[in-house]
């Protein structure tokens, strides 16, 4: 039986970006479905089936009676499945560390997911954001400073390879194309790498497609 990953809007959704690319990392045949999010029947439409697991929240993934939701969830639902070395680095040090850094992307930076949230179809230059933003982004930069630097030899990406490190915090990458971030170069060339990734220009040109809009993220990114 095909896995089935349901995921929100491309253009705003970070979350189901995270596990779209969680998917594709498994290297697992799946079936995507997207659902607008917060349309005029949005209130029916989540507590249908499909989505009344996670009460309505994407991405959420199935997997014959298995049913799992939230992104870093489904990463290590999946690792279980295909081989935490597909997700994870090798080296336990490094592994501490990129685990770490997924959790603080769970759970942390309030101030920059709510005043930059992700809008693929925008570039803006100008904007002025609070202490609190700026001072998410430093901290979001001197983790991968030290990941590039002790850990990324070996390739582009935050520890080398490409992995769950680099899926969680590809929605980071995302907004400081989006609200135009003055980056570091180091910092500069990693979100260079990651928007040529196939996958990310993949997502980007679908999202380009949606017909849908969310006003009060519009809004924001001006």
């Amino acid at each position: 039986m095909s896995i089935k990953l349901i995921i929100g809007n491309k253009v705003y959704s970070s979350w189901s970006l995270r596990g779209w690319l969680a998917v594709k990392q498994s290297g697992l045949h799946f079936d995507e479905m997207t659902v607008p999010l917060f349309g005029d029947d949005w209130a029916e439409r989540k507590r249908e089936v499909d989505l009344a697991p996670s009460s309505g929240k994407v991405p959420i993934l199935w997997d014959g009676d298995a049913v799992v939701w939230d992104s870093l969830a489904i990463i290590d639902y999946l690792a279980d499945k295909v081989g935490r070395d597909r997700y994870w680095p090798k080296d336990d040090v490094a592994r501490g560390m990129a685990r770490s850094m997924a959790a603080e992307m769970h759970s942390g930076y309030t101030a920059l997911r709510r005043e930059c949230p992700m809008n693929t179809r925008k570039t803006v230059t100008g904007v002025k954001v609070s202490e609190d933003t700026r001072a998410d982004a430093i901290r979001i930069l001197q983790t991968w400073a030290e990941a590039r630097s002790r850990f990324g030899r070996e390739g582009p990406y935050l520890f080398g390879t490409f992995s769950a490190a680099d899926i969680m915090l590809a929605p980071v990458v995302s907004r400081f194309v989006t609200y135009g971030f003055t980056l570091p170069g180091f910092a500069q060339s990693y979100v260079e790498a990651m928007m040529v990734h196939p996958w990310m220009e993949d997502w980007y040109a679908a999202a380009a497609l949606e017909p849908w809009t969310i006003k009060r993220i519009e809004d924001a990114a001006t």
